[in-house]
């Protein structure tokens, strides 16, 4: 679970050009569940991210994750809990490295890093069996260097690494945003499986309304550092997709 408390994070601040990006929120997320961020350019959404990530520190506040207080603590040191996924596919990967090669290191990103240690027969069933899953063909590819791929190609396999090692949190920073619609749909369905499966705390900042709806069971929308609405969608059968665009449009 993760709980914020009283976060802010203030930019520059006592300067002319000081910034309050986040501005005293309260959030509890339960583990398991799907969030949904969404908000304008500029709304705070994905500071809160790398506040739950670590990547930015707050000014002030409490977060914890699993009743363990992380405020404090980077990205790297967050690792043991989180995995992250870019809106740039190149972020996700090392392009001049095979394609087992990152899946090799995805697999020891909270354990010592090596290349070679580990790479058997086994570990190349195991990771061609993983991708296999996409529907893409690349399960046959193993040895072709990342970089050669499409961005919808390396977005859905950064996924997939994602839970090649130890991971209970989730965090989508707008992955689809620079996909076509297919490799979109595929991505975003890989999300949803790996959550179910994997039991993950899956948190999603996105633009689209169509996928909070689709994949998300509960959807905040931020402005200007707040939150604004908060609304849990986990009974669609009750809850209409055109509800949810009058709800936050």
């Amino acid at each position: 679970m993760i709980n914020i408390a009283a976060a802010h994070k203030v930019y520059n601040k006592g300067k002319a050009n000081q910034v309050n990006a986040v501005n005293g929120i309260d959030l509890f997320i339960p583990d398991g569940q799907f969030v949904v961020i969404v908000g304008s350019n500029g709304s705070g959404k994905s500071t809160l991210l790398n506040l739950i990530a670590g990547s930015v520190l707050p000014t002030s506040g409490t977060i914890s994750i699993d009743g363990e207080d992380v405020t404090k603590l980077p990205d790297y040191n967050r690792s043991q809990w989180i995995a992250r996924v870019f809106q740039n596919p190149l972020s996700g990967t090392a392009s001049e490295l095979s394609i087992l090669n990152n899946f090799r290191l995805a697999a020891i990103r909270t354990g010592a890093k090596g290349l070679t240690i580990g790479i058997n027969e086994a570990f190349k069933q195991k990771v061609k069996t993983t991708i296999a899953t996409l529907g893409m063909g690349l399960e046959n590819k193993l040895e072709q260097p990342m970089g050669t791929l499409s961005g919808g190609q390396r977005q859905a396999l950064t996924l997939l690494m994602s839970v090649m090692d130890t991971c209970k949190i989730l965090l989508l920073d707008e992955p689809t945003a620079a996909l076509d619609p297919r490799s979109a749909d595929v991505v975003m369905r890989t999300a949803q499986k790996l959550t179910e499966e994997f039991k993950l705390t899956t948190i999603l900042i996105t633009h689209n309304l169509k996928d909070a709806y689709n994949y998300g069971n509960r959807v905040i929308q931020m402005a200007e550092g707040v939150i604004i609405k908060d609304l849990d969608i986990h009974h669609k059968s009750k809850l209409k997709q055109a509800d949810l665009f009058d709800w936050f449009g």
